[in-house]
This record gives structure tokens, C-alpha cells and sequence, in this order.
């Protein structure tokens, strides 16, 4: 597991949330076949809420459960899943390219 110091971007001057995350490996990026990368508009998922969603979507955890393995709230938990979930639906609808960030910045 890997440590990213992430700022809460919903809480002005709230100290930042350390939160625990799997490494990816080498593929971080998600494109439709046929079309150049540099044709496609692109999609930010952020390493935690990837890891949300790895987390409740493919290992089954509960929130709850997810909340525990990340060190963050269940609420945190929620918001990352409805962030990332609409990201990825989004991009495969309108044909983007995903890109995994794992950057210490969680930019909205």
C-alpha cells in the first residue's frame, strides 16, 4: 500500500488526509481502440477514487469496509465512488481517454 497526502478540497483550511491506496503499475492510461490519443479528449481519475472504486466495485467491500483499508471516513468513501463511477461512465460515453493520476493533487 502506498501513502498519498491528499487536501480536502470540500473543507477550507483542513489539514491534509493521508490516505492509503494500492500501486497500479504501468498501465494508467485508457483509451477507445482505432483513435490517437492526441485526437481524444482526456479524463482525470484520481488514485483514490480508483481506489474506491477497486476497492467496493471489484473486491466487494463495503464503504464501510473500503473507509478502514483507506484510512479515510465512510462519507470520503461515498464521495470518491460517485466522483470516479461518473467519471469513467462519462468518458466511455463520449469516447475519452481515462487517465489515472497519481499525483499528491486532487484537483476537481
Amino acid at each position: 500500500m502506498h501513502n498519498s497526502e491528499i487536501p480536502e478540497t470540500r473543507r477550507p483550511g483542513a489539514p491534509k488526509k493521508t490516505r492509503r491506496y494500492r500501486p497500479v503499475g504501468e498501465l494508467r492510461r485508457f483509451k477507445p481502440a482505432g483513435i490517437p490519443g492526441s485526437e481524444l479528449k482526456r479524463q482525470i481519475l484520481h488514485i483514490d477514487e480508483f481506489e474506491a472504486m477497486r476497492l467496493c466495485d471489484l473486491e466487494n467491500l463495503s464503504q464501510i469496509e473500503a473507509a478502514d483499508t483507506m484510512e479515510v471516513s465512510r462519507g470520503t468513501v461515498q464521495r470518491l465512488l460517485q466522483s470516479g463511477r461518473g467519471k469513467v461512465a462519462g468518458a466511455i460515453l463520449r469516447g475519452e481517454m481515462i487517465i489515472l493520476d497519481e499525483g499528491e493533487e486532487n484537483e476537481e
